[in-house]
Order: C-alpha cells, then structure tokens, then sequence
C-alpha cells in the first residue's frame, strides 16, 4: 500500500467489460448502432454468428473477428458525423444499464485517494470514450480503429487489438507517452478475466473483479483481493 508521503504517480488501471460493465458491450453496441441507423442490417445477425463460430474454431483472429462484426453491422466507412448520435445515446444506455454501482463506488474511491484513472479495454475507443468520461475516467486505453483522426470510421483496426499481453504494451507505450516512468508509479489494476494476468502482475496491487474461475484460481495463487460485484 502506498503511503502519503510516496511521491510517486499514482494510476488506477481498470478493464471495462464485466469488470466497470455488467455485461459485454460490443456486441450490444453494434447492433445498436444497427438497429438506430440501417435495421436492415440486422438480416446480416447470422453471419456475425458464422464469423464468431470461425474465431472459436481459430480459423480467424480475434482482431479480424471484431473487423468483420462491424462491417456486417455498421460498415466498412461511415462519417463519425452520423455515428456520434448514436455512440452517445449507446453509452447513456450503458451507464443506465450495464455498470455495477460498486464499480462506480470503487473509482470515485479510487480518484480521492489521488490516483488518475485509466480505462485500458480492448473495445474500441469509438465508443469507449463516451462511457469512460461519463464513469469518471481521465485516460482511454482501447483499440483503435485505422485512420483515427479522420472523419469516418473504418471497420480496420490499427496497431494491435488491446488485449493480453497487447494491453500491457500499450499502457507500457501510453506510460512512455506521458512520461511516467514505471519506477516512479503506484500502480492498481483491476480486471475479470485471466487475459488480464499482465496487467494485474504488472501492477503493485491487483484486484480480480467479479472473476471468472481461471482468473479466480491465479488470484488465490498470487495472493490478489478479489471483489465480487453484483
């Protein structure tokens, strides 16, 4: 535990899906999208489920899966313009719905003990950024689309998805980015499944959220606290 006198910086490093959420978003926020702006999109359902039975049997990636999903349901370019109605509306839905209470109460914990608040997701900034300014966030970690500055989405996905040991490079690179050098950090993690176990060793202190039986398992072996938030 950090002590009041440590100078050090002191970061608080969360996942977001079914650690901050409830349940998964990305799926719920393509077919939102999909229902609010092209319903007749919503045909295409089956081959979203085709393309996850092809990630499951490893016959595709998991980046290239998430590529496809969003071709299917949103598109390949659509101006962020028409998109941003419908991000917004999506994290309200999310806030409303889908985030545990004890993770709000854990983040505004977090943030008056001192710590700068990070969401580090693999789900994609697009709409990620819109569910972290409203839960308090100060910095996004996610997977980026191509061309992000531009002024329409791609269904391609720059760089590497951020997840696993991709997660942990990219806070390692947002860290060097901000200048924020590991040994003069404090650092908590908190994350439900066992993709995370970089980030979590990384950190000082881990927390297994809500976690499914693998994390659950290393948590007792590394001796992490473990929250269940329901």
């Amino acid at each position: 535990m950090i002590g009041t006198d440590d100078k050090r910086v002191k970061l608080a490093i969360y996942d977001m899906d079914r650690t901050v959420t409830v349940r998964g978003t990305y799926t719920p926020f393509l077919l939102h999208v999909a229902k609010a702006m092209a319903p007749w999109r919503l045909v295409l359902v089956p081959f979203v489920l085709l393309a996850m039975l092809a990630y499951v049997l490893r016959l595709i990636s998991r980046k290239r899966l998430k590529e496809i999903n969003q071709h299917l349901m949103i598109g390949g370019k659509v101006r962020r313009a028409r998109l941003a109605p419908y991000i917004e509306s999506y994290a309200d839905a999310v806030m409303a719905h889908n985030v545990h209470a004890e993770a709000l109460d854990r983040i505004a914990r977090d943030r008056a003990e001192g710590y700068r608040l990070v969401l580090a997701t693999a789900s994609y900034r697009l709409y990620v950024e819109a569910i972290a300014r409203r839960a308090g966030f100060d910095d996004v970690i996610a997977t980026d689309h191509l061309g992000q500055d531009m002024d329409y989405v791609r269904a391609k996905i720059a760089g590497e998805n951020c997840y696993d040991v991709a997660k942990l490079m990219m806070i390692r690179e947002w860290m060097a980015r901000e200048g924020i050098e590991r040994s003069h950090a404090y650092i908590r993690a908190y994350s439900d499944h066992v993709s995370d176990a970089p980030m979590l060793v990384f950190a000082d202190e881990a927390y297994a959220t809500n976690p499914h039986p693998p994390l659950a398992e290393l948590a007792r072996e590394k001796g992490w606290t473990r929250f269940d938030w329901k």
